[in-house]
């Protein structure tokens, strides 16, 4: 398969002017948030106050995302996008100030990363609903998921490393001050969009109403369930390597900022390749036996990563940390994408919501336990036993496998995306059973 079919999306003018706009903020983002967490340890020396940090910026995860895709499925996306990122702008330049001017403390740093996580959640959950208005085909929805994974990750491998430098340099006002200016690039790019109809009805329902009525279809769905369900437990489990690699870098290997960039760097390499083995697939047709792998390789590479720490390996540990990246993407944005797949227009910002709530939630609650853990038994055994619970929670979904692809291959044939077998049983079965490979 050509490279260009990978990269379909991007022949919609909408999606690639936001394509643009949003790979400009990433690189800011990814600056600022590796200068937050190495800014919190060095105001504390402290994992359990870089884990506190990390979760007051996830925790609006648990109750802002809900409510954003009850919002989104009933205002225009593309003007409460306009809205979060302007604030976004603002947010960053008085992180940048009050770095700078030496007022900082990590109290202070705490009320930032919270409202940045409440911004977060909104621009997220949002975000994801918009893609399905920007692409002029439906059918490369999954590609524009897929890309926008790749765009998060190639950043990812890029901004740290550049913000990892200006810590050592000038500090991290400069990675602040860097993300502030980004967020202008998206602002932009959305005023020259023109997206399509979003499909949203109105039903007259109150937005609590339409809040809990997303939620029940996403609990209450034998396809959604068990994909919330595990990716809300790999972004428990693998998510927290963003506050214990600071603690690693300076107490396992003695070195500092430049490690810590260099480490995250390598998550995005590995996220990086997973999402473009994501983008290349031509349908959505065996993504969920491609759950069971990612979730399994981010337990691997956690394992790997502590193991070598241990050791003192830092070549091993920078595999380990890419094997993670590849496991962690692979696993939320192949779940996003079937779920996208399979939800209706009128009620994707609130089915999202429930995959973003799981996601993100998941990695707070990680980052807390994390840190305390940490603080008890070191970070790198405490990274260990997170893969531990990772490779069980893989174990489990693999035996709910089976029954997934039933449910959605019933899914598929609805809507036309696998043809309908012959009436035979024998014929169906044998049609199954090629879908699924």
């Amino acid at each position: 398969m050509p490279l260009p079919y990978a990269l379909r999306a991007l022949r919609s003018t909408n999606f690639r002017r936001y394509y643009v706009g949003q790979t400009i903020s990433q690189l800011g983002s990814w600056m600022q948030s590796v200068a937050i967490m190495w800014l919190a340890y060095r105001l504390t020396n402290s994992t359990t106050a870089t884990g506190t940090i990390g979760f007051l910026a996830l925790i609006p995860f648990l109750f802002v995302t809900p409510i954003a895709g009850a919002l989104s499925d009933r205002v225009s996306r593309r003007k409460l996008l306009m809205v979060v990122q302007t604030i976004f702008f603002f947010h960053a330049a008085a992180l940048a100030i009050m770095t700078y001017s030496g007022h900082m403390t990590v109290n202070i740093l705490g009320v930032f990363a919270f409202v940045g996580g409440t911004l977060s959640a909104l621009e997220v959950t949002t975000r994801h609903s918009f893609f399905v208005q920007l692409v002029e085909d439906r059918a490369d929805l999954p590609n524009a998921i897929a890309l926008n994974s790749a765009n998060i990750n190639a950043t990812r491998l890029i901004g740290p490393a550049i913000g990892g430098l200006l810590i050592a340099a000038v500090g991290e006002a400069a990675c602040f001050g860097i993300n502030a200016v980004s967020y202008l690039a998206v602002v932009y790019q959305l005023t020259r969009i023109k997206p399509k109809a979003s499909g949203r009805i109105s039903t007259g329902q109150s937005l609590a109403h339409d809040l809990i009525e997303g939620w029940r279809l996403a609990l209450t769905s034998p396809i959604i369930l068990p994909l919330v369900l595990i990716v809300g437990l790999v972004s428990f489990a693998i998510n927290p390597y963003s506050i214990l690699m600071p603690a690693i870098a300076v107490e396992t290997f003695g070195k500092g900022a430049e490690l810590h960039g260099i480490f995250v760097s390598a998550v995005g390499i590995g996220a990086l390749i997973g999402a473009i083995l994501l983008a290349r697939r031509e349908n959505v047709r065996g993504l969920s036996r491609w759950v069971a792998i990612t979730a399994s390789i981010a337990a691997v590479g956690a394992i790997i990563f502590s193991v070598s720490a241990s050791m003192q390996s830092m070549t091993m540990s920078i595999v380990g940390m890419a094997l993670v990246g590849m496991g962690l993407m692979g696993t939320s944005a192949t779940v996003n994408t079937i779920i996208q797949t399979v939800v209706d227009d009128d009620k994707r910002g609130r089915v999202v919501s429930v995959y973003s709530t799981f996601f993100a939630g998941g990695a707070p609650l990680g980052h807390v336990v994390a840190g305390w853990s940490a603080s008890h038994i070191g970070a790198p055994k405490t990274y260990l036993l997170l893969g531990v619970v990772c490779a069980l929670g893989a174990a489990a979904f693999g035996l709910y496998l089976p029954r997934l692809k039933r449910h959605l291959r019933a899914a598929y044939l609805d809507r036309g995306i696998i043809a309908r077998a012959p009436a035979s049983a024998a014929s169906l079965a044998a049609s199954e059973s090629q879908q699924d490979k």
